[in-house]
């Protein structure tokens, strides 16, 4: 007999945290993501699952930091950058080559997820969508909340503004796709409100802050 269901805990990016990429970027108040958790009152063995938006340094280096979590990633993300990337200088910036190397020794492993394509539900409440041409296969993220859908867009959306205005982000290989994704996630959230960008400290302002650098979407 199966026992008792438990509510998965679910990182959306990982984060980064090697030493590596801060000699050539100055980070103020860094926090390693695993730390971030004590203001839950999370540990990192407590997170089930990590889902990678894109293969991003900045969203990807901090696989390894949760030892008991599934990593799901889009499966052409995933074997874009392990192969083919790799045969031209130009079409593998931003991939860190190490960040890459975990992932794969993490598939050997049997921890690594391979999201198949759109609109696929990977865990109860969670869906996953390809997204725009960020990377070569980004995605993001459905949830189900009290208030009705929300949508985790990473890097679809750097900011709110994207979305008010209608702005494609700066680092795309392919507006048109990005400013597609943008138009989806208004389709799928219940309301525009519960579109978290990737990089916008606004929702610190815009959603309740139970702690310090915490904030609580419902």
């Amino acid at each position: 007999m199966a026992g008792p269901w438990k509510w998965p805990n679910i990182l959306v990016d990982s984060g980064f945290y090697h030493d590596r990429f801060f000699k050539d970027w100055q980070v103020k108040d860094f926090t390693k993501p695993s730390d971030t958790l004590n203001r839950v009152g999370l540990k990192p063995e407590d997170i089930t699952d990590v889902i990678i938006a894109h293969m991003h340094w900045d969203h990807s280096d901090g696989i390894d930091l949760f030892p008991n979590a599934r990593i799901w990633i889009q499966q052409e993300e995933l074997e874009y950058y392990a192969e083919e990337a790799w045969q031209s200088k130009d079409t593998h910036g931003g991939i860190d080559e190490e960040d890459v190397l975990t992932l794969v020794k993490l598939n050997t492993q049997g921890r690594v997820g391979m999201v198949a394509g759109d609109a696929q539900q990977i865990i109860p409440g969670v869906t996953c969508y390809t997204g725009g041409k960020h990377t070569y296969q980004s995605q993001y993220v459905g949830v189900r909340t009290a208030a009705g859908k929300g949508v985790l867009a990473s890097d679809n959306m750097y900011v709110c503004e994207n979305l008010e205005r209608h702005a494609p982000i700066a680092a795309t290989l392919d507006a048109a796709s990005n400013l597609r994704a943008q138009d989806r996630t208004k389709q799928i959230a219940a309301r525009p409100g519960l579109i978290v960008p990737g990089h916008d400290p606004a929702v610190f302002e815009k959603f309740p802050n139970p702690v310090p650098g915490v904030a609580r979407i419902q």
